[in-house]
């Protein structure tokens, strides 16, 4: 994996994660609570936040991976698709703690958004997966997740009549119908899934399409620091970061870790890069609930608070939660009409949550967590 390290001394990140090849900076001390509340942002880009760019993406095989995304075939009994657990309408994450494979077993991490990730630097928590090719690959055969094989795979793809005609006129060729092109397919179709909202308006001069909370938790997010790891078009998926920057996260969560839990030092095995995790997007973060990489924060408000007491030192008043989530709102953004398949029938039931939420200690792990 290409060691991309940069340290920051304050972040919020829900999830987040940097690593440096020189030493880490020494965290600040906690700071309490200030109630001073900044004046509303104006109708720009601060902090090195920046507008959703334009989806590129080959359009033809954006819809072949369309149907890939949403076919539970693709799966070793059949009963899971990639969209189980990246919902759409959930901002292509899951309303799961953690993710349900086939035959209901319960994975050992919290999903993260498809929506809009084509914009991170590399994908999964740990950046194992360099490119989005690449990481559509691991849960296809991974006995947590859809538990296949791509022998089965190409061969489910190969007898479908319809299958068969789409990837000869994507891709042409003898052999069409490859785990490559496959997982181009599907690469191509998240590079559709661009989000832009009411927030990308606002950012390029639309002085009105934020209201006046927003526009001050905005300037707030700023002003306390987020934007130190939250940054660029996806607020966030731009670097490392250790989760529990100023105060130990991991010695107060008060369970025993897991393999999910060690991060990207399950990728390189290097002891600095412990509870080391890629910062995730704050796009559509208001419909991803639950929260962190253990899915262990089931609000918003929860997860902001968290955020400031573990990565920037801050106690966050209740005002400052308050404006701070409102703003988080408002990066809900407009998913593509094009990446819902054109009949709901296509569309694979997720699998319902558990009865009864399983504690983390008792969740099965694997030697590569599976998001």
């Amino acid at each position: 994996m290409t060691r991309v390290w940069t340290c920051f001394v304050a972040a919020l990140a829900i999830g987040c994660g940097s690593s440096s090849e020189s030493a880490e900076q020494p965290a600040p001390a906690p700071q309490a609570a200030t109630t001073a509340i900044p004046e509303p942002a104006p109708p720009q880009a601060l902090g090195g936040i920046q507008a959703l760019p334009e989806a590129r993406f080959e359009r033809r095989e954006a819809l072949l991976g369309r149907a890939l995304f949403h076919d539970p075939r693709l799966s070793g009994d059949g009963s899971v698709a990639c969209v189980t657990c990246h919902q759409l309408e959930h901002g292509g994450a899951e309303p799961r703690r953690t993710s349900i494979g086939i035959g209901g077993q319960v994975g050992p991490i919290n999903s993260p958004p498809v929506l809009n990730a084509a914009l991170n630097f590399v994908q999964f928590w740990d950046g194992r997966a360099p490119d989005l090719e690449t990481q559509c690959a691991g849960p296809i055969t991974n006995p947590l997740e859809m538990g296949s094989s791509w022998d089965r795979v190409l061969s489910v793809l190969q007898n479908d009549p319809t299958y068969a005609a789409e990837f000869a006129a994507v891709f042409g060729g003898e052999r069409p119908i490859s785990q490559e092109n496959v997982q181009s397919a599907i690469a191509e179709y998240e590079r559709m899934l661009i989000t832009p909202g009411r927030f990308d308006r606002f950012v390029r001069g639309d002085a009105g399409a934020l209201t006046e909370d927003e526009r001050r938790g905005y300037a707030l997010f700023v002003s306390v620091g987020c934007t130190a790891c939250h940054t660029g078009a996806n607020l966030g998926g731009t670097m490392y970061q250790r989760m529990g920057l100023v105060r130990d996260y991991f010695q107060d969560v008060g369970r025993p870790l897991t393999d999910a839990d060690m991060g990207c030092y399950n990728v390189t095995h290097d002891e600095a890069d412990r509870h080391r995790f890629k910062v995730p997007t704050l796009r559509n973060v208001a419909l991803t609930a639950p929260y962190l990489h253990d899915g262990s924060q089931a609000t918003l408000p929860e997860v902001v608070r968290v955020m400031g007491r573990y990565q920037l030192g801050r106690e966050l008043s209740d005002e400052q939660v308050r404006l701070i989530v409102a703003f988080l709102g408002s990066l809900s953004g407009e998913v593509p009409r094009d990446a819902f398949p054109p009949s709901p029938t296509a569309t694979p039931s997720a699998p319902p949550p558990p009865t009864s939420e399983t504690p983390p200690a008792e969740r099965p792990s694997s030697e590569a967590p599976a998001q």
